[in-house]
C-alpha cells in the first residue's frame, strides 16, 4: 500500500499510516532528510502528544505522553554503532512493554524487532513528492 504526498498533505499522509498500522511497533525507514522525524511528529501531533516531539539523534530515545496513546517511546539508531548499544540501553524491554514505539532507522536493530511490525517506507519521488509504502510484516 502506498501513498504519494507532497509535504503540504502531509495530514493526509498520516492519516493514511494510521488506518494502516497494525502493530505498536512501527519503523521508519527512508534516506536521509527523507521526511522520517516530519512524519512522527505529525503523527504525534495526531495522537496530542503534549510533549515535544524532535528527532532523538544523540538522546536515542525520547518518551512522549499521548492521552490517545498512552506513553508513546520514539527511537532514532542512526548513530548507533552496534546492536550492544541498543541493548545497553534497554530496547528489548521497551519493544516488549506493548507501548507504542516509533522507530527510525530500525534495520539497524533488525535482529530485535518481534516478528510482527508495521514498516513504513519512505522515498522521494518526482516534483518533491514523497511516497510512503507501508508493510504489516
Amino acid at each position: 500500500m502506498s501513498f504519494q504526498y507532497h509535504l503540504d498533505q502531509i495530514d493526509q499522509a498520516v492519516d493514511f499510516l494510521e488506518e494502516r498500522i497494525e502493530s505498536n511497533i512501527i519503523c521508519f525507514d527512508g534516506p536521509m532528510g527523507g521526511g522520517k522525524t516530519t512524519l512522527i511528529s505529525r503523527l504525534c501531533r495526531k495522537w496530542e502528544v503534549v510533549d515535544t516531539v524532535s528527532s532523538p539523534t544523540f538522546s536515542i530515545i525520547n518518551h512522549y505522553n499521548s492521552p490517545k496513546k498512552g506513553i508513546i517511546y520514539h527511537f532514532d539508531f542512526y548513530r548507533l554503532e552496534s546492536i550492544n548499544e541498543a541493548l545497553d540501553i534497554g530496547t528489548e524491554e521497551y519493544l516488549d512493554a506493548g507501548k507504542y514505539c516509533l522507530i527510525e532507522w530500525g534495520k539497524r536493530i533488525e535482529p530485535l524487532l518481534p516478528r510482527h511490525y508495521t514498516l513504513v517506507k519512505i522515498e522521494f519521488d518526482t516534483d518533491q513528492k514523497r511516497s510512503i509504502n507501508i508493510v504489516n510484516k
